[in-house]
């Protein structure tokens, strides 16, 4: 079925290629390789001479043969689809088709990319960032222009970068001139968490806030030295009630939250 290109057996080369491949024309599929077979979790001959549209879902059908159309003449652009394995298992994946010649016979190769963890990581990217945004707005107002902000969990640079963004914009909107940030919660203090702890100091300092840090470890100083930070731009305390004393708020006041 397939020629040999410059002594290379093309079938042969598709045939190991670690991607699902799938040739198909006039809507039948006529080959598919070794991974489209464990992809699909079938036969080559329970797959070919079926319609390429069977894997596809009913509302995407109709795009899919306009696609498959307009892939005889010239390639189709990659594309996200769910499809199905043979045996009812939706996978999200990427689908990249050009055309071919057979035997002077004009047909369409399909590769199949298995995008599901792909996916899954986007999705925890995205809950994340919810999560930060949340966090980033759970300044808790304690009294009058006082509020502390509880960080919790692992710092990383995209949530770091989007508390520098977020934070100072809360603080201006719910009208805080005194900050307290409680680091207590995260999990891992490490160069980038100091490295934005500081930013963010620097920047509510030129909004006129006041920043103090609590929950401060021994960590924290340590690897803010080694990395050049000057730890007299900042105020630290152990725990929010010192941090609160020293903004002069009497001790017997519930600051509870």
């Amino acid at each position: 079925m397939y020629e040999n290109i410059e002594g290379i057996n093309y079938k042969e080369v598709i045939e190991y290629a670690l991607d699902p491949i799938i040739v198909h024309s006039q809507l039948k599929i006529i080959y598919i390789n070794e991974a489209a077979e464990r992809f699909f979790r079938a036969s080559r001959d329970q797959v070919i001479g079926a319609s390429p549209l069977d894997i596809f879902k009913d509302t995407s059908k109709p795009s899919i043969t306009k696609r498959i159309s307009g892939a005889y003449s010239k390639p189709a652009e990659v594309i996200e689809e769910t499809i199905y394995r043979m045996d009812g298992t939706p996978v999200e994946v990427e689908l990249y088709c050009h055309p071919i010649k057979i035997e002077g016979t004009r047909a369409i190769q399909t590769y199949v990319k298995d995008i599901t963890e792909r996916k899954k990581q986007n999705k925890a990217q995205y809950e994340m960032n919810m999560q930060i945004n949340e966090l980033a707005s759970r300044i808790v107002p304690l009294l009058e222009g006082i509020a502390v902000l509880p960080l919790l969990g692992v710092i990383n640079q995209n949530r770091a970068e989007q508390l520098l963004e977020l934070v100072p914009v809360n603080v201006q909107e719910q009208g805080v001139s005194r900050l307290i940030i409680d680091c207590s919660g995260i999990y891992k203090i490490d160069n980038l968490v100091i490295d934005y702890l500081f930013k963010i100091n620097n920047v509510l300092k030129l909004l006129g806030v006041k920043c103090i840090l609590t929950g401060v470890r021994p960590q924290l100083a340590v690897e803010a030295v080694k990395i050049g930070l000057n730890l007299n731009s900042i105020i630290t305390f152990s725990n929010v009630k010192d941090a609160l004393y020293f903004l002069g708020v009497n001790s017997k006041t519930d600051t509870s939250y």
